[in-house]
């Protein structure tokens, strides 16, 4: 391989398509998997393959037992293909939106406890400035939309924001400094109670955050804190319906952010006990390496407007 080879294959040469393979062989790993998905043969696949790796003069796959491995040079090629695909996509929404009239897409990821007031809130207030910007919103944990947000899948995230510098290629905005409350449905038997103490907590099943999350760790050393032993009988989960649901059906307790007991249909009880500030505010993330569209930026506007507010 020369420098001026690369070059001149990378600037001139490259194909969309070739992208598209690569990101394929890297995914299943497989050339037949590869050929079925794209209707071809994988005597095609493998020339393909070959081309590309001529063109360039670097070997990006290895073959191992199990299926196709991608070199450091592969890797590296392959990580830039997904961006550049990922680029190219929002560029085809953006030109279909224009010639449609409309005023493009924003993708939104968003953690389960902010989907009740503080998103709606805002996407009411984008509709009123914007009725042409559309939005498509994922409900996730920050293990499964963080990649996608870091891989341009997503345009923004919306949530309890993570531990300070934990995430070096995200920009953020702090939105809403929502405090966490333990509560019950209100026939629970602590739900009368104006005075309370940890201990009044023992022996009631929980909703718990799923391990791993956020939320969970912070919580377990608070009741530690307390000498309260979580029993065997709980549920874990991060859906706010399902929660307020269960919280309205059993005596279980949970932990989550205080705004949650105020939905005027199934409303909650805040137990009378004060938790110390065990996470971060809620915000908003974006990729440092994209630049926010117009659309994307006027979301990131009625966010603040509406965390101002409430």
């Amino acid at each position: 391989m020369t420098a001026s080879q690369l070059d001149w294959y990378l600037q001139i040469n490259l194909k969309a398509r070739q992208l598209r393979l690569l990101v394929a062989l890297d995914d299943f790993g497989n050339l037949k998997q590869v050929a079925d998905i794209s209707h071809v043969t994988v005597p095609a696949v493998s020339k393909a393959l070959s081309e590309l790796e001529k063109g360039l003069g670097l070997q990006l796959f290895t073959r191992t037992h199990h299926g196709l491995q991608a070199t450091a040079y592969g890797e590296c090629l392959i990580r830039h293909a997904r961006n550049m695909l990922v680029n190219l996509h929002h560029a085809r929404e953006e030109l279909r939106a224009i010639s449609s009239g409309t005023e493009g897409k924003i993708h939104v990821g968003v953690f389960p406890a902010w989907t009740s007031a503080l998103l709606p809130s805002a996407l009411a207030r984008l509709k009123e400035r914007s009725p042409g910007t559309n939005v498509l919103v994922t409900e996730g944990t920050i293990h499964t939309l963080m990649p996608d947000l870091l891989q341009g899948k997503i345009d923004l995230l919306i949530g309890r924001l993570p531990p300070r510098h934990a995430h070096h290629e995200v920009d953020e905005l702090e939105l809403l400094e929502e405090p966490l409350a333990l509560m019950t449905g209100p026939a629970h038997p602590l739900a009368q109670k104006k005075k309370m103490k940890w201990s009044d907590l023992r022996n009631y099943p929980w909703v718990l955050p799923p391990t791993g999350s956020q939320l969970r760790d912070p919580l377990e050393r608070i009741l530690e804190r307390h000498g309260i032993s979580l029993s065997n009988n709980y549920i874990e989960t991060l859906s706010t319906h399902l929660i307020r649901s269960y919280l309205h059906m059993t005596n279980a307790v949970a932990m989550m952010a205080a705004a949650v007991a105020k939905d005027p249909i199934q409303p909650l009880k805040i137990l009378p006990l004060t938790l110390p500030r065990l996470m971060r505010p809620a915000g908003v993330m974006w990729s440092r390496n994209r630049q926010l569209t117009p659309g994307a930026q006027l979301l990131v506007s009625c966010l603040k407007d509406v965390a101002d507010k409430l």
